[in-house]
């Protein structure tokens, strides 16, 4: 089907050209498509993680930005990435609708579940709230449970593809 292709596109994108590029070009295509201004905030050096954690990203990226272009009549969206030695960090912020009013946010809906339990599978956590200028805001923490260093030197170990 057209999902697993695209799927397919993305993974190949996120296993030979990296988080940073997989990440920068899912937010240009969104931008390009739902004609709405985005800014990317990326590491300047790529995301060293695990596979895992890479997909996680970009996973929780895709589902964001669909429901922003589903639900939210935003004009901007912000994509911030950074990362420290022990955790990556992605909040994505809009200027849209913001949350429902007395309505609970469900996290029972399918992609937002889905994402929720990645993080979670990978020991982090995901936070959905209202933007304190309106909007909403998404943010995942997922902890780097192998020094970076060690994950640097495993990823120069691995035979190339």
């Amino acid at each position: 089907t057209n999902r697993q292709m695209q799927m397919k596109l993305w993974n190949d994108k996120l296993e030979f050209l990296g988080v940073n590029v997989a990440l920068g070009e899912l937010a240009a295509q969104f931008a390009d498509q739902h004609k709405i201004t985005v800014r990317c905030s990326l590491p300047e050096d790529e995301l060293i993680c695990p596979r895992n954690v890479g997909v996680a990203l970009l996973r929780t990226l895709e589902e964001a930005l669909s429901n922003i272009a589903t639900h939210a009549n935003a004009t901007e969206v912000d994509i911030i990435i950074d990362d420290n030695d022990e955790a990556l960090m992605m909040t994505v912020k809009d200027n849209g609708n913001g949350l429902p009013a007395r309505e609970t946010v469900e996290m029972s809906k399918h992609g937002l579940r889905s994402v929720r339990e990645r993080v979670h599978y990978l020991g982090g956590s995901l936070s959905l709230m209202e933007g304190p200028d309106g909007g909403t805001v998404l943010s995942i923490k997922i902890r780097l449970t192998t020094p970076r260093e060690a994950i640097i030197a495993a990823a120069a170990s691995a035979p190339n593809r």
